[in-house]
């Protein structure tokens, strides 16, 4: 199985990304468009499914999401486009919180599922899951990078302390959050 792959985005829909690894190109089923733009270099972790008719990788942005698929592809009923298409509506921690909270209302609102759905998930999952304290979100990741990036230009870690809340706080995309970043440490 493929467990992850790095390379270049060389194009991206809603619900996919081609991606070039070393000049072969590889589809993803990928539910994260917001995360990506052409000739970006990027890891996505992915789950490999072989049914009779197809064969499709599955990717994630991080470990974390994952981990998370796996486990929601374990329970009765739900399939990967399911658990990917919980994993495009809500963060990891929500998740986690929402299935160790027992909260049906919040799975509800998950495309394609019901309340039986939200039911099983719940069941089957809720004590099995990795705290929610422990997670590195998307947001995280991000942070990092942005962090990575400024320290690339030479600015010191106490400059980007500075700075970083207010960028935070605005929730922009990677390179949004760099150049907000720049122009902040700017004035």
């Amino acid at each position: 199985m493929i467990g992850f792959l790095r390379g270049v985005v060389y194009a991206y829909g809603a619900e996919y990304v081609l991606l070039d690894v070393n000049g072969v190109g590889y589809r993803i089923s990928f539910y994260h468009p917001e995360a990506l733009s052409p000739g970006r270099e990027m890891t996505i972790f992915t789950y490999q499914n072989v049914r009779e008719d197809a064969i499709t990788l599955f990717g994630f942005l991080s470990l974390e999401e994952y981990e998370l698929f796996m486990k929601l592809i374990s329970v009765k009923g739900i399939g990967p486009k399911t658990a990917c298409g919980i994993l495009a509506r809500a963060t990891v921690n929500d998740i986690l919180k929402a299935i160790e909270l027992g909260d049906t209302a919040f799975m509800k609102k998950m495309p394609g599922i019901g309340t039986k759905a939200a039911s099983q998930i719940i069941l089957d999952l809720k004590g099995k899951l990795v705290p929610v304290g422990n997670n590195k979100t998307e947001n995280d990741q991000q942070t990092e990078e942005v962090i990575a990036a400024l320290k690339s230009l030479g600015y010191k870690q106490s400059e980007i302390d500075a700075v970083l809340p207010k960028v935070k706080a605005e929730g922009l995309d990677l390179s949004g959050s760099i150049r907000r970043a720049l122009n902040l440490l700017a004035k």
